[in-house]
């Protein structure tokens, strides 16, 4: 597997992980530390401009959740 390849993996899975999370009811301050591992991983690879809006769509949404 190309590094690029493992660096979208590796986003996905903490994408995923954040997403389950939030529909299991866990503590918003892991989910929205699954979603901010996810941003840092697509920094490090030169994805964040793909990645951002995902993260962010995701970010508000938990926010609106836990007003």
């Amino acid at each position: 597997m190309a590094a690029g390849d493992d660096a979208r993996a590796r986003i996905q899975r903490l994408l995923v992980t954040g997403d389950n999370r939030l529909k299991q009811g866990v503590a918003p301050e892991k989910v929205r530390e699954s979603y901010e591992q996810a941003l840092a991983a697509a920094r490090e690879a030169g994805l964040e401009d793909a990645v951002r809006p995902l993260v962010e769509l995701r970010l508000a949404d938990l926010d609106a959740r836990t007003r």
